[in-house]
C-alpha cells in the first residue's frame, strides 16, 4: 500500500503527483529531492517513486513503478520529461486505474488499452523512428546498409574465434572448462545480399531444455546479431553471433607438471606439454608462466623446444615455444635455487598460466557447415571461413609436489 505517487524530472521537480492519504502532504517530495535527487553520491536518474510512511512491501512498490513505466512506454513510447508533460492527462488516468487508494490493481497493458483510449502524444524523436520503421517495412529498405554498395570482387570472411577457460588440477582432473566464442564477419558484397549461415547438424542451443546426443555441440547461451541465421549483412566488419559452451570442451594443450621442494634450498621442475590435436595443425605463440617461490635467487632451465627465462620481478619462469605441432610433446626441466631463511615460509604454489593460439580448431566443436549468398543480380561470391582457438591468462594448471 502506498501513501503517494510522484514522477520527478532530473532536477528533482515534481511533474506528476497523486496523494492517497489526507494526512500526507505534497512537501514530502522536497525531502526526496534534497536527500536523493540533489545528492551527488546518488548517480541513478530516478524518475518514479512510490511513497509510504509505514513498513510497506518495498518489492511491491518497485514492481509497481516498473510496471507503470512499461505501461507508459506502450502508450507514448519513450518516458522522459517531454512525454510526461505532453501526456499528463493520460498519465493521471492510468495512475487512477492501476492504483486504487494506494493499492495496486490491474496493470495488464492489453486490458488497460481496451478502455483507456485517450489519445497519446508521441515525442518527435519517437515519431520519426516509428515513421522510419513503417517506411522500412513498406519499401524493404535496410537502415544498416546502403543499396548502392559495389565491389569488383565479392567476398565474405567468417572468423570463428573461441577463448578457452580452464582450471585443472596437477593430477589432470578438469575442475572447470568452458568456451567463450564469437563469430566475426567481414562482408564485401555488392547490392543488398541475403546471407544464409549454417552450423553443425547436431547443435543444442539450450541443453537444459533438450536432451542432446553425447557427440552434439551444446551451447549454454548464444546471441545473434539479427536473432536469425538468415540475414542481410552490414557492409564491412561486424559481429554476427556470441555463444558459450561448458560441455564436451576439447582441450588443445595438456600440461603435466611435477614440482618438488628439495629441502629448503631448491625446487625441481619437470613439466610436459602435449598438443591434443591432429598433426596437420599447430599451436603458435605458446607461453607458459611457471611460478617460483618468493625467495628464489636463480633458476637453471633446460628445454628442447623454445626458450625459458627466469623473471625475478614477477617470480616466474617464462617458457616461450614458437610452435608445437599436433601430437608433439615438449618438456621443461629446471632447478630453482632458494635463499635460506630463518623461518620457513609456506609456498602458496600459484597455478601455471598457459597462452596459445591454434588455427583451424574449435574447442567447442562448432563448425560452419555453409555460408550462402543470394543477390538479385546472381553474382558469384567467394566465401572464406577461419577458426581460431586461443587462451590468454585463463588456461591454468595447478601445481603440487
Amino acid at each position: 500500500m502506498m501513501d503517494a505517487f510522484f514522477i520527478f524530472n532530473q532536477k528533482g521537480e515534481v511533474l506528476i503527483s497523486r496523494l492517497y492519504r489526507t494526512d500526507f502532504k505534497r512537501s514530502i517530495a522536497d525531502v526526496f529531492r534534497i536527500q536523493v535527487v540533489s545528492n551527488s553520491d546518488v548517480r541513478s536518474p530516478i524518475i518514479t517513486l512510490g511513497s509510504t510512511e509505514t513498513n510497506a512491501n518495498a518489492a511491491l512498490v518497485f514492481e509497481f513503478c516498473y510496471r507503470f513505466i512499461s505501461i507508459a512506454k506502450s502508450y507514448f513510447g519513450k518516458v522522459d520529461e517531454e512525454s510526461v508533460k505532453n501526456n499528463f492527462v493520460l498519465i493521471y488516468e492510468l495512475i487512477d486505474e492501476i492504483s486504487d487508494y494506494g493499492y495496486p490493481q490491474n496493470s495488464e497493458i492489453d486490458t488497460l488499452k481496451s478502455y483507456i483510449t485517450t489519445e497519446s502524444v508521441i515525442s518527435s524523436a519517437i515519431a520519426a523512428e516509428e515513421s522510419s520503421k513503417i517506411t522500412t517495412q513498406a519499401t524493404g529498405a535496410t537502415s544498416w546498409r546502403r543499396g548502392d554498395v559495389k565491389y569488383k570482387k565479392n567476398e565474405a570472411f567468417v572468423d570463428v574465434v573461441e577463448t578457452v577457460n580452464l582450471s585443472m588440477s596437477a593430477k589432470g582432473t578438469v575442475l572447470r572448462a568452458d568456451v567463450d566464442g564469437h563469430i566475426q564477419m567481414r562482408a564485401y558484397l555488392s547490392g543488398t545480399p541475403e546471407c544464409k549461415f549454417g552450423l553443425n547438424d547436431k547443435l543444442v542451443i539450450d541443453k537444459n531444455s533438450q536432451g542432446g546426443a553425447s557427440d552434439a555441440v551444446e551451447l549454454d547461451d548464444c546471441r545473434f546479431h539479427h536473432r536469425t541465421i538468415s540475414f542481410i549483412p552490414p557492409d564491412g566488419e561486424f559481429e554476427l553471433m556470441r555463444y558459450r559452451s561448458t560441455s564436451n570442451v576439447k582441450l588443445p594443450l595438456r600440461v603435466i607438471p611435477t614440482v618438488n621442494e628439495i629441502g629448503t634450498t631448491q625446487v625441481s621442475y619437470n613439466i610436459a606439454v602435449k598438443a591434443n590435436f591432429g598433426t596437420k595443425l599447430s599451436a603458435t605463440n605458446v607461453v607458459l608462466r611457471i611460478p617460483t617461490p618468493l625467495n628464489t635467487t636463480g633458476v637453471d632451465c633446460k628445454v628442447a623446444n623454445g626458450k625459458a627465462k627466469y623473471v625475478p620481478a614477477e617470480n616466474v619462469v617464462v617458457w616461450k615455444i614458437p610452435r608445437i605441432q599436433g601430437g608433439q610433446e615438449c618438456t621443461f626441466s629446471a632447478t630453482a635455487s632458494l635463499t635460506s631463511t630463518t623461518t620457513r615460509q609456506v609456498w602458496a604454489r600459484p597455478p601455471i598460466d598457459v597462452d596459445f593460439e591454434v588455427l583451424m580448431l574449435t574447442a567447442s566443436g562448432l563448425i560452419v557447415r555453409f555460408l550462402k549468398v543470394f543477390e538479385k543480380s546472381n553474382y558469384h561470391s567467394i566465401k572464406w571461413v577461419r577458426y581460431l582457438t586461443k587462451a590468454s591468462g585463463s588456461y591454468q594448471i595447478r601445481v603440487c609436489g
